[in-house]
């Protein structure tokens, strides 16, 4: 799964997302109400924090709840609400041991179409429909994770030349893209909010 990801913008952190397919699917979980890239990061502090190079799910999901709250707690904190977060992590990390005997790479090496793994990202705790349609076109256009049907199964987010998500963020510039886009899309709701 070695590419060249650049959505931390932290050439550490973006290196453990390249190579670690726990760290990308930890990353997207905390990418909610808090910046990208400072999501993106997460997975790099929590290893870090964890005296490791990688994260390992069966250490996260055995580990103490409390223990693992204050980790994601320490300054700088790993997410806006860190306590919750920290369940929520640990949740995720105990589904892929359960399910996929604690390798994450398992969800989709072996999903037969895009519907099959998009099913399979739906079900993992923490991912709902749009959040696993983002990590679905993530996988396909920056990890090469591609079954049959895949861009059609991550909906908008699988499109070419799209600049809605993470999926698309390739670098600075990219990331600029993404953040407009979000920005016009808030814009666009307040105002159909306020229309009679």
């Amino acid at each position: 799964m070695t590419t060249s990801i650049h959505l931390s913008q932290q050439p550490e952190a973006d290196e453990l997302l390249s190579r670690s397919p726990l760290a990308a699917l930890v990353g997207m979980l905390l990418d909610q109400q808090i910046p990208m890239e400072w999501a993106f990061t997460g997975p790099y502090t929590i290893a870090r924090r964890l005296g490791a190079d990688d994260l390992d799910a069966g250490q996260i999901a055995a580990y103490d709840p409390d223990a693992f709250a204050e980790l994601l707690k320490e300054k700088p904190a790993v997410h806006r609400y860190p306590g919750s977060m920290a369940k929520r992590v640990q949740q995720l990390c105990r589904y892929v041991v359960d399910e996929y005997d604690g390798d994450a790479r398992a969800i989709w090496q072996d999903a037969a179409d895009g519907t099959e793994l998009l099913a399979r990202l739906k079900a993992l705790p923490g991912f709902g429909d749009q959040k696993a349609r983002i990590f679905l076109a993530l996988l396909g256009k920056q990890y090469g994770v591609r079954p049959e049907g895949w861009r059609e199964a991550a909906g908008a987010y699988g499109e070419l030349g799209a600049y809605r998500s993470a999926a698309d963020i390739t670098g600075p510039e990219s990331l600029a893209k993404v953040r407009a886009h979000k920005q016009e899309m808030k814009r666009a709701a307040k105002e159909a909010k306020q229309t009679p």
